[in-house]
């Protein structure tokens, strides 16, 4: 029995539902945590904190694999940029530097690595983010689907709490705007749907909302950006980690209508959906009002940290009666970011 297992395991291979976002990525990065096991990487956090003599700083590392490269509201220039700034911000730091890494494929246009380039800079320069190292490889035709985008940032915590893991009973949950905007523009985009939508990304650098949800309050536990596997994912991964419940309401989520009516025309659950420009903030109920305000007018509180239900997330919903959201086997719609 014991050698069959074995064999099992050696002939196991990655699938695309390994990078998405839902449980199965969840069981390969903790196999992988526990091979480099440290008191930074145990955290499993958007960035590493960490001292250097008093200086606290944050520092975080992605790639970005879209597809396809160039989609209404953005392109994988912006998204790398994006992706980066907010990882680091989601630990209460501000963004300075970061790396530039591109995997060029064999026969890929310079106009679109022109236009790519441009892009970074752009949103590099909205940002404050200056692109301080970087690299180039090119790889056979066929290896790389024209363009991958390696990146690193580095930012400094001036935020007097240590943004964790953790919620806390009674926390409040608010989140900076609607939902599903990302997953759905990028589908469309993909598949050549012909939804004649107006339905953008909503890529954008997320630093300077979250420094002014900071300066509102002195009371946030936990800040989340909502990128592969959306909405339901995150609160799940944070409810597993605070061996909390936690409870949202369905008619506080903000979902646009045009994005609503794509979901399900296409059996999409927006709360599933990959975002690039929302996140959510734990704060003390105290404080949920202020930080609400923060963001700005699409800010909405959605629920809340309780012990009344066991750990796990739990949508009240229109009706009144209360679903489960698990976290899913893989994400909806891979390679979208």
């Amino acid at each position: 029995m014991k050698s069959q297992r074995v064999r099992d395991s050696k002939s196991r291979r990655i699938t695309l539902a390994h990078g998405n976002g839902g449980r199965l990525m969840r069981e390969l990065i903790e196999n992988l945590r526990a091979r480099f096991s440290n008191k930074f990487l145990n955290e499993l956090s958007d960035a590493a904190e960490f001292n250097i003599k008093k200086e606290r700083l944050a520092f975080s590392t992605d790639s970005y694999v879209v597809k396809p490269l160039f989609f209404p509201g953005g392109d994988i220039g912006k998204l790398a940029v994006c992706g980066t700034v907010n990882d680091i911000s989601m630990k209460g730091a501000r963004p300075l530097f970061m790396s530039l890494a591109f995997i060029i494929e064999e026969g890929f246009e310079f106009s679109q690595l022109e236009r790519i380039a441009r892009s970074i800079k752009r949103e590099a320069s909205k940002a404050g983010v200056l692109v301080v190292t970087g690299d180039i490889k090119v790889v056979e035709r066929g290896a790389a689907d024209g363009i991958f985008i390696n990146t690193a940032g580095i930012g400094v915590i001036n935020y007097s709490r240590r943004l964790g893991a953790k919620a806390r009973i009674n926390d409040l949950i608010v989140i900076n705007g609607g939902i599903a905007e990302h997953g759905m523009a990028v589908l469309n985009a993909r598949e050549k749907l012909g939804f004649k939508s107006s339905i953008k990304s909503d890529c954008r650098s997320l630093n300077f909302e979250v420094q002014r949800c900071l300066a509102a309050s002195q009371k946030i536990s936990i800040m989340r950006d909502l990128t592969r596997g959306g909405l339901a994912t995150v609160l799940s991964e944070i409810a597993g980690t605070s061996n909390l419940g936690i409870e949202i309401c369905e008619k506080d989520i903000p979902v646009k209508p045009n994005v609503k009516k794509m979901c399900d025309i296409l059996g999409f659950d927006p709360l599933y959906v990959a975002n690039e420009g929302k996140f959510v903030c734990f704060v003390d109920e105290k404080d949920a009002a202020k930080v609400k305000q923060a963001p700005g007018k699409e800010a909405k509180i959605i629920g809340k940290v309780t012990s009344a239900h066991k750990r796990g997330v739990y949508l009240r919903t229109k009706i009144g009666s209360t679903r489960i959201l698990p976290m899913l086997e893989s994400d909806q719609l891979p390679r979208i970011c």
